[in-house]
Order: C-alpha cells, then sequence, then structure tokens
C-alpha cells in the first residue's frame, strides 16, 4: 500500500523518465487542468502506481505498451509512448520490429497506420523532414523459410515437434490449412527469425498483442511459449496487469484467466512428463 503522496512521487518520476522532461510536476498539473480527473488518475494511477510496479522494468513496459496501442490503433496515445520507449532504452530498430510483431499478430493495417506515427516520431527526433530509406528483408527461398520456421517452433514449443522441416510444415498445414502454410512461411520462417528483438522479447509483445485482442486459444499456445523464450510467470502476470489500463478490466481478467489455465497447463505437462 502507498499513499496518496507517494503516489503521486512516484508518478512524477515516472513521468520525467517516460516525457524526458525535467518539469515532471508541471505537465501533471496541465494534465489535471486539462482532464480533470481523468488526468488525475493518469499522474497518480497509470504512472504513479501501475508503471511504478517492479514486476516489469520501465523499458519492458514500453516494449509490451507500444505493442498494445499499434494494435488497437491509438494513434495518438501510440506517439507519445514511441518517444518513451526510446527514452527508456528501446533502440529504434526494436520499436519498428515491435511493429512488425503487430503486422502477423493484429494485421497489417493496423502495422502500417502505425509504422507512419513511428517515423514520424523518430524523424522529430532527428530533426530532419525525411528518414533515410529503410533496408528491406532478407530474401529467403523456401528452403532456408522451412528450416527457419523448424527452428523457431522448435524453441516456441521446447522441443516437441519434429527437427524436419517437411515434417514439421505439414503438422501445421494439416491442421490450419492454408493459414498453416503462412504461419509457417512467413511468421515463424521470416519474421520470428529475425534478431532485431529477442525471442523473449518477441514473446512479450506476441503476448501482450493476443491479451488486447481476447484471443484466448492463442495465449495458451504462446504463453508456455514465452515460457521457453524466458519469460518469467511474473513478467507474463504483469503483462496482464499493463492491460488493466490499455484494453481495461474485462480484458486483462480473461487474459490473467488465460495466463493461470496455461500455467497449470505447463505444470501438467511437466508433472507427466516426470
Amino acid at each position: 500500500m502507498s499513499t496518496h503522496a507517494e503516489r503521486r512521487a512516484a508518478g512524477h518520476d515516472v513521468m520525467s523518465t517516460l516525457a524526458a522532461t525535467d518539469k515532471a510536476e508541471k505537465a501533471a498539473d496541465g494534465m489535471e487542468r486539462r482532464h480533470g480527473a481523468l488526468g488525475t488518475f493518469a499522474v497518480d494511477h497509470v504512472l504513479g502506481n501501475l508503471w511504478s510496479r517492479p514486476q516489469l522494468s520501465r523499458r519492458d513496459r514500453s516494449l509490451i505498451v507500444v505493442a498494445f496501442l499499434a494494435t488497437i490503433g491509438s494513434t495518438e496515445e501510440l506517439e507519445a509512448h514511441v518517444n518513451g520507449a526510446l527514452n527508456h532504452g528501446l533502440s529504434e530498430d526494436e520499436v519498428r520490429e515491435i511493429n512488425n510483431q503487430v503486422a502477423a499478430y493484429a494485421g497489417f493495417p493496423m502495422a502500417m497506420q502505425a509504422t507512419r506515427i513511428i517515423d514520424a516520431v523518430i524523424a522529430k527526433r532527428a530533426g530532419v523532414d525525411r528518414l533515410d530509406a529503410k533496408a528491406p528483408a532478407a530474401s529467403l527461398d523456401d528452403e532456408q523459410r522451412h528450416a527457419n520456421a523448424t527452428d523457431v517452433m522448435g524453441t516456441l514449443f521446447g522441443g516437441r515437434i519434429s527437427t524436419d522441416p517437411a515434417v514439421a510444415r505439414a503438422g501445421v498445414t494439416d491442421r490450419l490449412g492454408g493459414v498453416g502454410e503462412l504461419a509457417f512461411d512467413f511468421a515463424f520462417g521470416e519474421l520470428w527469425i529475425r534478431t532485431e528483438l529477442s525471442r523473449r522479447d518477441r514473446s512479450m509483445v506476441t503476448v501482450a498483442i493476443l491479451a488486447i485482442l481476447k484471443c484466448e486459444a492463442e495465449l495458451e499456445i504462446h504463453i508456455p511459449a514465452a515460457l521457453n523464450h524466458g519469460c518469467t510467470r511474473e513478467e507474463i502476470e504483469e503483462i496482464m496487469v499493463q492491460l488493466t489500463v490499455y484494453g481495461g478490466f474485462p480484458r486483462s481478467v480473461e487474459a490473467i484467466k488465460a495466463a493461470r489455465a496455461a500455467f497449470e497447463l505447463v505444470d501438467a505437462r511437466a508433472k507427466k512428463d516426470n
């Protein structure tokens, strides 16, 4: 528990790093003047309570909040939080890669919209009107894509998949048809293999996207994968805590239920294997 004064001080501290300002108190006062009670809650609860929790670093909170906002198309908030993510230590490449993950898990239209916001923020911070051309993705043939996908799925599923690319791909396509083909070839074979985000961070982003979209069945797959990629149970649950503010309590309730069900599944599987 904390006093209101402690939460307000913590909110000022988070605001100072999120916005890279030494005038956090003045900015907080301005939020209250503009937004009334909503501004108070933003400073005291969102920043002073939620963002100040120790279960995730500010860098990791920015990682998942950018994913949340790009997924739901909250462009004005996304602009502020892209700045915040860069201020909290994420690189420009990492922020862009969050959005690449959004393309696969929330759709290309949302990612295309978000990339314009991201580029505008980066250009403004650099003091330029136009950014240099970006490097394209690697041009991969199917043999390499299928080998990549098999490697990725091996870590996603903790080795519970064939190491033969043809067998692994057939298993996915038998279950999901053309959707499985594209998931194997593109999502696993080209996107997940990229090194701009670690697989731990990529799993955190994916879990955040699936949570805010209320994809409980997919969370059942990707929460154990996140554990395989080095996330802790506490970190995964904290993604759902962060969701209370950015997606609302109903989505968070469903997401935390899905997380705990996934943990139970992992425990049951481990008990059976032993």
